[in-house]
């Protein structure tokens, strides 16, 4: 190692040195059983209890590889965030004609409607939070993660939803205060059942990242200035505020469907203004390809904010060259200063119940292989 990672040191509270992002591959079990739930062949209680067997084995997965902090690997949800926002209240599902557009596929066409005012009563996550607590036990901490308020927000403004959402809330101030306010309820009945990590995970970002995306939504007449305050805003108020000693981190993704992708380019255009938000923790980037860009944009980093670099695929089974990872986590030292660096893959495993096309297999291989590399950089 060279002069650069000679202090680098590890880390007691998340995120961790070699970390993960949250999902992982649905078990053939889940699948087959969620399977036999919409055929009414099995209760839902019948299919919970398939779900907890499978979660008790993925922790336990998660901890032989030296994970310090686990997921519910988001087994009993369909989507990495409409389940989530299906939750609230006032809030529905809804089927749509077309899905979200990937790199040639299109996903199921589902989204999140408004039925009424936003708000939260009694959100199912928190159950789900309360068994992988119990799950996690005293050696590991148990991290909750759910879509980002500028997520939910986006959704709510998409074409097919805009209309409905003008109705409950002709005023945009309200609507971003009453997200804010749900969310804040929905992130302290977690911290109630012991929820110390938090984790935002927010496409948003990285689709204002994308040229063509960016000029797409100007010749629609909306000023992309004022969407990325919009949705830093929305996050910002809801993350004012919160339990001292809770962690609160941020996913930045530009698409994660089946091992394809959504939008491109580096993240010089937000930068400033997604690493100005207060209170967030640490910044959980992509950065597996050429499609992210370059590290310049870490420059904007501030304080004690970590920076876990995305240098893993998630998306396919190959490992990457252990000393091509190595050699940019050196290169990230020229904006970031080693102790403010962690690794982890660019994305979950599976965002979505399809899962990326790996084997559940080379998805663990893959974490292995990320705490070799920490463990070899941060002693």
């Amino acid at each position: 190692m060279s002069s650069i990672l000679d202090n680098a040191s590890q880390r007691k509270v998340t995120p961790f040195r070699h970390d993960m992002v949250g999902s992982f591959l649905r078990p053939q079990a889940i699948k087959d059983a969620r399977i036999q739930f919409q055929n009414n062949k099995i209760s839902a209680d019948e299919l919970r209890k398939i779900e907890d067997n499978e979660i008790i084995k993925l922790v336990e997965k998660q901890k032989s590889v030296g994970l310090k902090a686990v997921t519910d690997g988001e087994l009993r949800r369909s989507w990495w965030h409409l389940d989530f926002m299906w939750g609230l209240d006032g809030v529905e599902k809804v089927e749509l004609s077309n899905g979200y557009q990937f790199q040639g596929v299109e996903t199921r066409a589902e989204t999140a409607r408004l039925t009424g005012k936003i708000g939260h009563s009694r959100h199912p996550f928190i159950e789900d939070f309360k068994f992988l607590k119990q799950v996690a036990g005293e050696d590991a901490i148990a991290r909750q993660t759910i879509p980002a308020p500028a997520q939910f927000l986006a959704e709510l403004l998409r074409g097919e939803n805009k209309e409905t959402t003008d109705t409950y809330y002709s005023n945009l101030d309200e609507l971003v205060t009453d997200i804010a306010k749900a969310y804040k309820s929905v992130i302290q009945a977690f911290y109630n059942e012991g929820c110390r990590s938090l984790q935002l995970d927010d496409c948003t970002w990285g689709m204002l990242c994308d040229k063509n995306y960016w000029e797409a939504r100007q010749h629609a007449g909306e000023n992309v200035e004022d969407t990325k305050k919009l949705f830093a805003r929305v996050n910002q108020e809801t993350v004012n505020d919160l339990p001292a000693d809770l962690v609160v981190t941020t996913h930045v993704c530009r698409g994660n469907y089946h091992s394809t992708w959504a939008s491109s380019g580096g993240y010089e255009p937000v930068a400033e203004t997604l690493f100005g938000i207060d209170n967030i923790d640490g910044y959980y980037l992509e950065f597996d390809t050429d499609r992210a860009g370059d590290f310049t944009p870490l420059k904007h980093l501030k304080g004690q904010q970590q920076i876990v670099l995305g240098l893993v695929s998630s998306k396919i089974g190959e490992l990457e060259d252990k000393q091509t990872v190595i050699n940019r986590i050196k290169e990230a030292t020229q904006f970031v200063d080693i102790n403010h660096i962690c690794l982890s893959p660019q994305c979950g495993f599976a965002s979505t119940e399809e899962g990326n096309i790996l084997t559940e297999e080379q998805q663990w291989k893959k974490l292995a292989f990320i705490k070799e590399i920490a463990d070899e950089i941060w002693k």
